[in-house]
């Protein structure tokens, strides 16, 4: 793909990203003024490989690689919303990839630990966020083990979608903490969901239908049966 030049491709990203929101997202019923203007202004151009930078801003999933995918614009504000995100809480992102998720919930005023266990998402995440959103903390690990060292967190996404929630992530949530993420079946449909710890285990609410892509890494290892 050939790009235009600098300025004028910082006019038509712009222009993107505005009627992502207005075409997307806000027909979606997200209503949150600080989700759609951090979407607005983020460069989502930067979180992704060259190769697939045409489609960042279309309503799908992006491939990244390896199984891995930025994820639709309009799934994730609604995530975002539904977590209800507040100026100085602290939130874990799971599998941030390239840290697009991370970098809105910095610019709605939370502080943000990013962890990714892929070397090459890390690469990216680490360029693109020191661009846009410095303040982010980039951490390397298991997804499923989360980030006990910087807990607890009142918010947690899982940045893509599980067939359960990792039991590690629970006790890393603050009293009244919450958790979203996609959750799926066998099928390729799914249900956005708003998790909270009860002393059972996470007790999730759907709240939408959607589809995204599995996080291999979190799905349950196979069982031999004998």
């Amino acid at each position: 793909m050939t790009l235009p030049s600098t300025a004028t491709a910082a006019m038509d990203f712009a222009d993107a990203r505005n009627r992502m929101v207005d075409s997307q997202i806000r027909p979606n019923k997200v209503t949150d003024g600080r989700i759609l203007n951090a979407m607005r202004e983020i460069p989502r151009e930067l979180f992704v490989p060259g190769n697939v930078i045409a489609r960042v801003y279309t309503d799908e999933d992006v491939p990244l690689g390896d199984g891995r995918a930025l994820m639709e614009p309009m799934v994730l504000a609604k995530l975002l919303q539904l977590a209800q995100p507040r100026p100085g809480q602290r939130a874990l992102v799971v599998a941030a990839g390239p840290g697009y998720g991370a970098a809105v919930l910095a610019a709605c005023g939370l502080s943000v630990v990013a962890l990714e266990s892929s070397e090459s998402l890390l690469a990216l995440a680490r360029t693109a966020l020191k661009a846009t959103a410095p303040s982010v903390k980039m951490v390397s690990g298991p997804l499923a083990d989360g980030w006990a060292q910087d807990a607890p967190y009142d918010l947690i996404l899982i940045e893509g979608a599980v067939r359960d929630i990792p039991p590690a992530l629970g006790p890393q949530l603050a009293p009244q903490g919450r958790l979203v993420t996609v959750r799926t079946g066998h099928g390729s449909l799914g249900k956005g969901v708003i998790a909270e710890l009860t002393p059972a285990g996470f007790h999730a609410h759907a709240a939408f239908d959607c589809a995204t892509p599995v996080l291999t890494e979190l799905l349950p290892r196979p069982r031999f049966v004998f």
